[in-house]
């Protein structure tokens, strides 16, 4: 299934802001249209593991970019974009937002926060659009969740990124 980010813009309250439930996926296509980034979804069924989905996909695991929430000391949510075959970097992050403590919350906080669960959540379609942090090394053709289980999305990182208007800063380090 192709999504080329043309179309129309989601009507008054079927858009992300205003739809903490419902399709995720619907309001991840949504979104994706309304930022105008061109999107290649594929099936790739349930997976157990990073590894899994990216063989299933036919990609190296340091192509699939990880979706993370994490909660800032202030009661509010960042997403923390990681390439697979690596990890967040919690001193890092925490000395380039000049906190002491982040957290990653509990799976129905994250949901909550974001409309959708573990395993599925992508800052495009999130119920509030959280500033996004993104790894430096994330590059190229990426895949990352497409707000459903068994599914994954394909974009080009620098439109992904420039899209959201994300911070690019080295917050990662190896698995």
């Amino acid at each position: 299934m192709t999504h080329d980010g043309a179309g129309p813009a989601p009507a008054a309250g079927e858009g992300p802001a205003s739809a903490a439930s419902g399709d995720g996926h619907a309001r991840f296509l949504a979104d994706a249209a309304a930022h105008g980034i061109d999107v290649q979804v594929a099936e790739r069924g349930r997976a157990r593991s990073l590894e899994e989905a990216a063989a299933n996909l036919g990609i190296e695991p340091r192509d699939i970019v990880k979706s993370l929430v994490v909660k800032h000391p202030d009661g509010s949510f960042l997403f923390a974009l990681i390439p697979g075959d690596r990890q967040i970097s919690w001193p890092k992050l925490r000395g380039l937002l000049g906190v002491n403590r982040l957290s990653m919350p509990p799976a129905d906080v994250a949901l909550a926060a974001t409309g959708y669960e573990r395993g599925t959540i992508t800052p495009l379609g999130s119920s509030t659009p959280w500033p996004v942090w993104a790894d430096a090394s994330i590059s190229g053709r990426i895949s990352l969740g497409a707000g459903a289980h068994g599914l994954s999305a394909f974009v080009d990182a620098s439109e992904l990124l420039a899209a959201l208007g994300a911070t690019i800063a080295d917050i990662s380090e190896p698995a």
